[in-house]
């Protein structure tokens, strides 16, 4: 009887520090820099970040796919957000850097100018983002507009940054890129 009660106790610890590292996780977002805008990601979908990989190309992937890196033998896609944004291309630097997400058990390198820091922001400092008519499908990804201090932050939701087809069509491709490497 006195050995079920221990295990208990240690299930309940278990769950005790899971809802803590979730309850410290809330409300953080990663900040990284994309030109002259800040933008912030919940650092609960952030699983690392590296220096920038080599990229093997992909066919048929969406143009602001990049390809896929091996990263410790795991094939994962890698996006450019500037080109998924609409911006410029730009050429990678000592301070480019990929922040690998993870997405409903999906990793994603996604390519970024340079990471800043990690920022407390809370509910209350985030706005919805203004809704233009002609611009609904780009702002889809943004989660919301973050005030800290006098400045603004964009946050993206990391769930919505691919289209779901896009989605499927990188899903096939890693997948099959995996199975002839094993």
């Amino acid at each position: 009887m006195q050995e079920l009660t221990k295990e208990k106790a240690a299930e309940e610890t278990i769950f005790i520090e899971a809802d803590e590292e979730e309850d410290s996780l809330a409300n953080k977002y990663l900040l990284f820099n994309l030109g002259k805008e800040v933008y912030g990601i919940a650092i609960a979908n952030v699983t690392e970040i590296i220096e920038m990989q080599k990229i093997t190309e992909m066919p048929d992937m969406p143009g602001y796919v990049k390809g896929v890196i091996n990263l410790r033998g795991r094939v994962i896609p890698a996006m450019d957000l500037r080109l998924r944004f609409g911006m410029e291309q730009r050429a990678c630097d000592d301070r480019t850097c990929m922040i690998i997400v993870s997405m409903g058990g999906i990793s994603l390198g996604l390519i970024v100018d340079t990471v800043a820091e990690v920022h407390d922001i809370r509910d209350q400092d985030i706005d919805s983002p203004p809704q233009f008519k002609n611009h609904a499908e780009r702002n889809r990804y943004i989660s919301g507009l973050g005030k800290v201090g006098e400045e603004v932050k964009i946050l993206i939701d990391a769930d919505k940054i691919l289209h779901e087809k896009d989605w499927e069509t990188i899903k096939e491709k890693t997948r099959n890129r995996e199975e002839n490497h094993v």
